[in-house]
């Protein structure tokens, strides 16, 4: 069973075609600069291929990409119909959905009610979804939400303390993201540990452009560190993270700026670009660190010390923690800030070994023989998991 997973952003669309029977990728690919001039990048087994060409909105990016997936030199399947199902990453469900979906009319509009909450987000999902059902409209579609994985939090993690009825009226709490990503990397952890997740608590740090971080109690979350948005949390690359209310009122007052100008800046010119003034790249960061630069070893120590804060607090939340898993670009990659972080959880029982630390990008286990706490490493794939839950829905049905 061939299934297609698509991600569509602003002016972009992701994807990835996967072959189930043994979770292959065939291919993958990013159609960017949708509604601009139009540029796809496609890579298989036999290399990466290139094609510039007009795409005046996402239903001509999808149409170029069904071109690419057949083509004689490039492509990895002689008709469209070997694609039996399409996954969907949609950032946003509200409280609406608490698991995949099979995509139908109902479906696309709950999500579109809930697009409130996400409008920089499931507005380009959606158009994703459509542009698919113009180009195979007898394919199914799955929507799998970033949300639903933290939909069984607790009342005490996702409530905001402000006026009930503001909750009632409007839904406003805590929901996170980053959900297929940290259901993904808990699993994997039990499967490493070699235990059953429901006996384990796990603290999963998605650590990219964009971080979260994740209480995982009995294979189920129980808090997270965004929130209503993904501007909750951590300090991230360009977004701010956690701040006092108050300075947004203030920044509009004293640079004159509107509400939605200051939450611009906090969600694309803070975070470590803003603390830095050097760049939201950590590997520019830890360059300029070297060479003297004390705003960007701010930036580095101020991210270290946040996600170790964190950690603390689910740790204390869940009253212990079996292992803590790494993830994401930075989490899997930068041993340094991993090795940052770490150095304040020694009162916890982490202990990691400096040679398994230095390593990168693969599923291990890099602490010592000694340590009362794991500590993980392990890729992520958020792709894999909604090709899985698009073949699971499709077997229920």
């Amino acid at each position: 069973m061939k299934v297609l997973v698509i991600n569509a952003g602003s002016s972009s669309l992701k994807y990835q075609l996967l072959e189930m029977t043994n979770e292959s990728v065939l291919a993958k690919g990013i159609c960017e600069r949708i509604g601009i001039d139009g540029k796809l990048v496609h890579e298989t087994e036999k290399g990466k291929h290139t094609t510039e060409s007009p795409m005046p909105d996402h239903a001509a990016a999808m149409a170029l990409v069904i071109d690419t997936l057949l083509d004689t030199n490039h492509g990895v399947i002689a008709s469209k119909d070997e694609i039996k199902a399409i996954g969907h990453r949609v950032v946003h469900g509200g409280e609406t959905f608490t698991a995949s979906a099979l995509i139908n009319d109902e479906i696309e509009a709950a999500i579109e009610a809930v697009s409130d909450l996400a409008p920089l987000h499931n507005p380009p999902n959606l158009t994703g979804i459509r542009a698919c059902k113009q180009h195979m409209p007898t394919v199914p579609q799955v929507a799998v939400f970033d949300t639903a994985f933290h939909q069984t939090m607790p009342p005490r993690a996702f409530l905001y303390a402000i006026e009930n009825e503001l909750y009632d009226k409007h839904k406003i709490r805590k929901y996170g993201f980053h959900g297929t990503s940290h259901k993904y990397v808990s699993q994997q952890a039990a499967e490493l540990l070699g235990k059953p997740a429901a006996s384990l608590k796990v603290i999963t740090c998605h650590l990219g452009n964009g971080a979260s971080i994740c209480a995982v109690d009995g294979g189920k979350s129980v808090d997270t560190s965004m929130g209503l948005t993904p501007l909750e949390g951590l300090a991230m690359g360009t977004r701010s993270g956690d701040l006092d209310p108050a300075v947004i009122p203030f920044i509009m007052e004293k640079e004159n700026l509107t509400a939605a100008q200051v939450i611009d800046v906090l969600n694309k010119k803070s975070g470590m670009l803003g603390l830095s003034g050097v760049s939201s790249d950590f590997r520019d960061l830890d360059a300029a660190a070297k060479e003297g630069n004390k705003l960007a070893q701010n930036a580095l120590d101020v991210f270290a010390y946040r996600v170790a804060g964190y950690v603390g607090r689910y740790a204390a939340g869940m009253n212990g923690v079996d292992a803590i898993v790494f993830t994401a670009g930075i989490g899997e990659n930068d041993t340094g800030i991993r090795e940052k972080i770490c150095a304040y959880l020694t009162w916890m029982g982490v202990e990691i070994d400096p040679a398994l630390n230095a390593k990168r990008g693969q599923m291990l286990d890099v602490s010592t023989a000694a340590a009362k706490v794991r500590v993980l490493v392990i890729p992520t794939n958020e792709e894999l998991v909604i090709a899985r839950d698009t073949k699971n829905i499709l077997g229920n049905i």
